[in-house]
């Protein structure tokens, strides 16, 4: 029964979401003053995204996952950010898997969020808060 859970809870390209306690890489700063890549999402809450980073002092860059923007540009975007979100039910495979290897590339830190939700966002910039303060 724990296998049927553990393998309902990874996504389609074998990871699995992270709740605010698990991460790809290991976040040691405090998420003032860096930048971020989101991943796909719903364009309708880009603008409320970009807010909740802000009012951690974080900048929000956006890329739409492949929708209008090209696939490619995440390439260029990824030097230049800190960490990379990717809400796993609204991205194509191609996106995610291009921003996996990217990734491991550019050494950034990956972390996949359960869903496009607001608060699924704040609540991983809150974790990465705490753990930069408790270390």
């Amino acid at each position: 029964m724990a296998k049927k859970n553990n393998k309902r809870a990874q996504d389609k390209n074998g990871s699995r979401p992270a709740d605010s306690a698990t991460r790809v890489a290991p976040v040691q700063q405090s998420v003032e003053g860096r930048s971020f890549l989101y991943v796909g999402g719903r364009d309708c809450q880009v603008a409320h995204l970009r807010q909740i980073a802000s009012n951690f002092g974080a900048e929000l860059i956006h890329h739409d996952g492949g929708l209008r923007e090209a696939v490619s540009r995440i390439d260029t975007l990824l030097p230049s950010v800190d960490c990379v979100f990717c809400p796993i039910d609204c991205i194509s495979h191609d996106a995610c898997l291009r921003v996996k290897s990217g990734c491991k590339k550019f050494s950034k830190t990956f972390i996949p969020l359960r869903n496009g939700s607001k608060s699924s966002l704040e609540r991983a910039l809150q974790s990465m808060n705490e753990k930069a303060q408790n270390q």
